[in-house]
């Protein structure tokens, strides 16, 4: 919401954004103090000393990373609002095989003396992957025989001889799937998340992923700082009494006793309960470790993916791991966030593999969230909804959602270019410099 108030102001638009909470970034939020956090989780007492000043915290309750070449990178140099953000890198990115963690190669050097694979297996997967990074979707020439549209991926693996354990953890570890169901579908998509992976990593280096400094709230700061700057009006701690409809389209919102009025509303489902659909449930566990995270050679940030079909399940574990280096806990504490889709009735038991890598756990908060999905599209209501944040540990998926409402509310394409030029236009190119 906080993006797309921003970028509507960009494009012009008389923006007013009202928040129930007193804190920027709904459920996306990032709890400081610490103290704060086990009020929200209703733990008894306050934090024992040696977890440090509760100031220094500043804890996710939903974790994701950004990928260095991805969308919402991309979002964030176009508006600029990375001028109000600081990002480190994350170490390392690591896949779960057989009860283990190994590091997820980046680069050629890492893929020849990984331990993931076996010498001839390393051989075929370089080949796969050089196939990869010279694919272009306009240049037949590049296909060698597949065709992106009509070939699956199953095939394109088979054409690449690569057994189980490679397909696992470059459908889930770099394509970042979450279930399977990719691999019976054409191979453009994958390839093409495959190259975003690749082209991330090679941004940087250690890994494909960037973090802001002070935690993700900073995010819908940075741009609700933009909508500011174009005019957009802020209001937190402002109670949502109902939202007026005149002949099924949305015309206000009341808030203490007052209609602000409006042509078009963005919202989350939290506020709309009668126009979204429950779609399934996320668990996370937010774990506070005194020692970085084994095996993972002492690193003070890194993700870990279980695959699902390491631990018989449908859907992937994840775990995002930071540190005081992100001035999100205090001095020598890490947090761990591991998350799911849950797909039984003991979704503790579910996540279980991943809270055994993380052992010893000196404090743990757990959480499961209903997933929601709108049933009103908006086209007739001019109500937007966004959809429930889900189990990744990327914005990729939150930006997909950002373009879709973009262009329902909008009628065309969520365009950067365009948007760049649009920003000219209204505001000139001096007064950005």
């Amino acid at each position: 919401e906080c993006i797309l108030s921003g970028i509507m102001s960009v494009n012009g638009k008389k923006v007013l954004h009202m928040d129930r909470n007193s804190y920027y970034g709904g459920e996306s939020a990032s709890i400081t103090p610490l103290e704060d956090l086990y009020k929200r989780f209703n733990l008894p007492g306050s934090p024992p000393e040696s977890m440090g000043r509760g100031r220094e915290w500043n804890v996710d309750l939903i974790p994701k990373f950004l990928m260095a070449n991805g969308q919402l990178v991309k979002m964030l140099l176009y508006t600029e609002v990375t001028r109000y953000l600081d990002f480190k890198v994350i170490e390392g990115s690591f896949v779960y095989k057989g009860g283990k963690i190994y590091k997820v190669p980046s680069t050629e050097a890492e893929a020849l003396a990984s331990s993931l694979m076996g010498l001839f297996e390393k051989r075929r997967f370089r080949k796969f992957l050089v196939y990869v990074a010279n694919f272009d979707e306009n240049d037949p020439r590049t296909f060698e025989g597949v065709d992106p549209k009509k070939t699956t991926m199953r095939d394109v693996y088979k054409k690449f001889d690569l057994g189980q354990d490679v397909i696992d953890f470059t459908g889930h570890a770099l394509a970042l799937y979450r279930t399977d169901d990719y691999l019976d579908q054409p191979c453009q998509e994958t390839i093409n998340r495959i190259k975003l992976y690749s082209e991330s990593l090679a941004r940087y280096g250690k890994s494909p992923y960037l973090y802001p400094l002070y935690g993700l709230g900073e995010l819908p700061q940075g741009f609700a700082r933009l909508s500011a700057i174009y005019g957009g009006t802020y209001m937190l701690n402002k109670p949502i009494e109902e939202i007026v409809i005149e002949n099924g389209k949305v015309v206000g919102v009341k808030s203490e006793g007052e209609v602000a009025r409006c042509k078009q509303l963005i919202c989350d489902p939290s506020y709309v309960s009668d126009r979204v659909t429950k779609v399934g449930q996320v668990i996370r566990v937010i774990c506070i470790l005194s020692h970085p995270i084994k095996n993972t050679n002492d690193a003070n940030s890194c993700q870990i993916i279980i695959p699902q079909n390491q631990v018989n399940r449908k859907s992937d574990i994840y775990v995002c791991m930071i540190s005081s280096a992100h001035n999100v806990a205090a001095q020598g504490k890490y947090i761990a966030i591991a998350s799911t889709t849950v797909e039984t009735a003991d979704p503790e038991k579910e996540i279980k593999p991943a809270l055994d890598l993380l052992e010893p756990i000196e404090q743990k908060f757990v959480s499961i969230s209903d997933l929601f999905a709108p049933t009103d599209l908006g086209t007739e209501s001019q109500i937007f909804i966004s959809r429930t944040y889900d189990a990744t540990t990327h914005f990729e998926t939150t930006c997909d959602d950002i373009k879709d409402i973009y262009k329902r509310m909008m009628g065309s394409e969520f365009d950067f270019e365009e948007m760049k030029r649009k920003k000219n236009d209204i505001y000139g190119e001096e007064e950005q410099q």
